[in-house]
């Protein structure tokens, strides 16, 4: 079946048998093109799974994003695997671009909630990018009405900065407003994860909180281990969320210790799961959608109003007895409908939609936490960062990657990408004790745009390492509105982001992660900080103006190495800065 949308006629495929579908053009705005797609029926009926495609020219075409492109940032061929968008994984928005970093085409759609697979590729036959979107690829009951909003972006301006017109489209529509963010989720954190892991020592973590509260921290982020003895990192042993004595004898007295530190309190909670050893697989079992792994873990129906109250009262009970600040949420994207069980009984379930019953229940939560502590915070992990995430949390971290600098760099930036006000945490920075300092600050200057997380045992490194974090998060955190707030240009994405700029009063600041050339300061700057991401001892700067300059460089840990005034010349400008230090411009 083919549809026209404006100038495009997209062809639609599938078992289109019982509904009646239609491509409504809306009015364009601002040079954004807008289309409704509809699907209807006269009586409920299961959808069969159904794809919408068409086909742009890939003229002037060279980079491909979308959130979970990580790494493969390249262009891909129409064939390509497709990623997967629902409520509680990813979202649906995808962007070309060229060499100069302008978009290309945009496209996004408004239904964030629905499994959704989204691909677009290369067509070598016409060497045009044909774009996918496949709807109902996983279980659904049935509908008489769907729709969802397309809205594709051709305009000349910076891909950052079409991801952020549509960050800002989803904040709007109804049902997606974004929660609000704490100071507090805009802070450095502590965790104990990559420290500790399962063996948590409540003595041993309230000393990395005394010590990483003087380094700038405000928050410690405790982590699995706490609800169970075993330590074999499975699920099986989830689901009733007491305190296991052996690791935590009395966590009210826990929580209230890192209070008098100081410091906030987050817990860790694994959402979905139960496992066979706890008594609420009993309590539960007939209850269940899907099994996580294969030791007895099984992922809870959240389309049963019981299942979900149950959640969300061991998280009340826990904020009210514990006095707890926030609460980190995982594997809410588990919540997956298995083909095994897709045609269970379900007499009580007050949902038929997985994907409604989850929204349900994670808006819940939060609602009802905030009643009790209006500045409640509420951590996702990528993949999980959509635009409805942004409803139901106030921190998004970088998927796990221990020790890994680039990835912490990538993964933070394509979430800074679509997540506005949303606080955004790097995964913890650990690294090995022997390692040098210089490696030590990389860690931070790879995650600089992001709220940095430390997981290392601080009583336990060297003191030259200990100096260099600490330096690190006091830049921070006075850098943080710019850092955080200020123009954000993340350059070459298809290099990996190896240059990130961010301006904001005056100030412009450049991290340098690949072997390029800077460029100089806009009009009205005052001052230039340009960090050293890499292990060479040079940075070059193409400077557009001849200016008189007071420069200071700074090694890896902090300490001034070198203060001049000097004249800048136009050109290309060679600044000695050592490896992971950096050098502060000011203009005369």
């Amino acid at each position: 079946m083919e549809l026209q949308a404006g100038n495009r006629t997209m062809k639609l495929t599938g078992h289109l048998t019982g509904f009646r579908f239609s491509l409504e053009t809306l009015p364009e705005e601002d040079g954004v093109q807008y289309f409704r797609f509809v699907m209807r029926s006269e009586e409920p009926r299961v959808p069969s799974p159904i794809s919408l495609s068409w086909r742009e020219p890939a003229i002037d075409f060279h980079g491909y994003w979308d959130p979970g492109s990580s790494r493969d940032k390249g262009l891909r061929v129409d064939f390509s695997t497709p990623f997967s968008s629902k409520s509680t994984s990813l979202a649906p928005v995808y962007s070309f671009y060229n060499l100069t970093g302008k978009n290309r085409l945009t496209v996004a759609l408004s239904d964030a909630l629905t499994p959704l697979k989204l691909r677009a590729g290369v067509h070598e036959e016409t060497v045009s990018v044909d774009c996918y979107t496949e709807f109902f690829t996983e279980p659904s009951p049935a509908i008489t009405r769907y729709e969802t909003v397309i809205r594709i972006d051709q305009r000349d301006i910076y891909y950052y900065d079409s991801l952020h017109d549509v960050s800002d489209w989803w904040a709007g529509l109804p049902g997606y407003e974004p929660s609000a963010v704490p100071d507090i989720a805009r802070l450095p954190m502590y965790s104990t994860w990559y420290s500790f892991h399962q063996q948590l020592e409540p003595e041993a973590i309230l000393r990395q909180c005394a010590i990483s509260k003087d380094m700038g921290c405000e928050a410690v982020i405790v982590d699995d281990g706490w609800q169970t003895d075993n330590s074999e990192r499975g699920y099986a042993y989830c689901g009733d969320w007491q305190v296991a004595p052996s690791r935590i004898p009395d966590m009210k007295s826990f929580v209230d210790s890192v209070h008098q530190a100081g410091m906030k309190f987050i817990l860790w909670y694994s959402v979905p799961f139960v496992g066979i050893h706890s008594e609420a697989y009993a309590r539960f079992k007939g209850k269940f959608i899907n099994t996580y792994g294969n030791d007895g873990t099984y992922v809870l129906d959240p389309r049963f109003p019981e299942v979900r109250e149950y959640l969300i009262g061991i998280y009340e009970k826990a904020l009210r007895e514990w006095d707890l600040d926030g609460f980190k949420l995982d594997f809410v994207d588990s919540f997956n409908l298995s083909e095994e069980w897709k045609d269970a009984a379900g007499e009580g379930r007050d949902y038929n939609s997985v994907p409604e019953a989850v929204d349900r229940l994670l808006t819940d939560v939060m609602a009802r936490l905030k009643r009790i502590k209006a500045d409640i915070m509420i951590e996702f992990r990528q993949q999980y960062i959509g635009p409805l995430m942004r409803k139901y949390g106030n921190m998004f971290r970088v998927a796990d990657c221990p020790n890994n600098a680039s990835q912490n760099r990538i993964g933070s930036l394509d979430l800074r990408l679509l997540s506005g006000s949303t606080a955004v945490h790097s995964d913890m920075m650990v690294w090995h004790s022997g390692d040098s300092e210089r490696n030590v600050a990389l860690q931070f200057i790879h995650a600089l745009f992001s709220v940095p997380q430390v997981s290392v045992l601080l009583d336990e490194i060297p003191d030259g390492q200990r100096r260099t974090a600490a330096f690190w998060l006091r830049f921070w955190r006075e850098h943080r509105e710019l850092l955080m707030d200020g123009k954000l240009e993340p350059i070459s994405p298809e290099l990996l982001y190896p240059i990130v700029y961010a301006a904001a009063d005056q100030h412009m600041l450049a991290a340098v992660y690949g072997d390029q050339v800077v460029r100089g300061c806009p009009s009205g700057t005052k001052r230039y900080t340009v960090i050293n991401g890499t292990l060479q001892d040079r940075l070059v700067m193409e400077w557009n103006s001849s200016e008189l300059a007071e420069v200071t460089v700074l090694n890896h840990s902090g300490e001034t190495i070198r203060k001049e005034l000097v004249r800048l010349e136009e050109g290309l400008l060679q600044l000695h800065v050592p490896p992971s230090g950096l050098a502060v411009i000011e203009l005369k």
